[in-house]
Formats: structure tokens, C-alpha cells, sequence
């Protein structure tokens, strides 16, 4: 099961294993009070993207399309996310945008769920 929350939130035993998903470390939060398991920046929209979107819902499905298409060409992130599922069971991404909806962790965890049955 993947679950995604604003890692401003308190940290909860149901979250599972913390990851988190952006770039750049999250403003004002100390890594201590962050509680995160593990730092998958690379998983993050490159900086172009990331700045072309600027969080703008109307970019929203368009960003999804370009975000996958970074996704695709790193296989082994993604393996990664899967085998750390598998063997934690539940697992949280954790971004720093306000906008829960249209951030980069509900469109990582909506293409890991895509692809969370292709065998490779």
C-alpha cells in the first residue's frame, strides 16, 4: 500500500516506511522531527519540469505526462519503490507542496500503482 501526506504532518505508525519524494529538502522541518526512512530524490520532476508546472492545477494532466515520461527512464527507482513495498508493506511519499492533489507524490503513487504488476 502506498499513501502520500505533507511531511509537515506529524509523523504516525500507520505511515509505514517514509519516503521522501522532492528534491530539495523541505523548508523550516529539521530531519530529526522529518522522521524519514529514506530520501529518493531522484524520483523527483527534474527542475525544468518542476518549474514549468509551478503547481499550476491547469498543467495538472499535462505534468502527469511529462513527469511519467521522466519516470520510465528510471527503472531502477521504481524497482526500488516496488521491492520496499513489498517487504514493508506500507509506505508513504512525502512531499512539501500544499496542494496534496496536484503534487509530484500523488503522481508518483498513481504510476507506481500503474506499473505495480508489470513484471520485468
Amino acid at each position: 500500500m502506498i499513501k502520500i501526506e505533507r511531511i509537515y504532518s506529524l509523523a504516525r505508525e500507520e505511515d509505514g516506511f517514509r519516503i521522501l519524494v522532492d528534491r530539495l529538502w523541505p523548508r523550516g522541518i529539521s530531519k530529526d522531527k522529518a522522521k524519514v526512512d529514506l530520501w529518493l530524490r531522484e524520483t523527483a520532476p527534474s527542475d525544468g519540469l518542476r518549474e514549468w508546472f509551478s503547481h499550476d492545477p491547469q498543467k495538472w494532466e499535462e505534468f502527469k505526462k511529462r513527469y511519467e515520461k521522466e519516470l520510465k527512464e528510471k527503472e531502477e527507482l521504481l524497482l526500488t519503490i516496488r521491492q520496499i513495498e513489498k517487504e514493508k508493506g506500507v509506505i508513504t511519499f512525502l512531499f512539501s507542496a500544499k496542494d496534496e492533489e496536484h503534487s509530484n507524490a500523488a503522481a508518483l503513487k498513481a504510476f507506481s500503482e500503474r506499473c505495480r504488476n508489470v513484471k520485468r
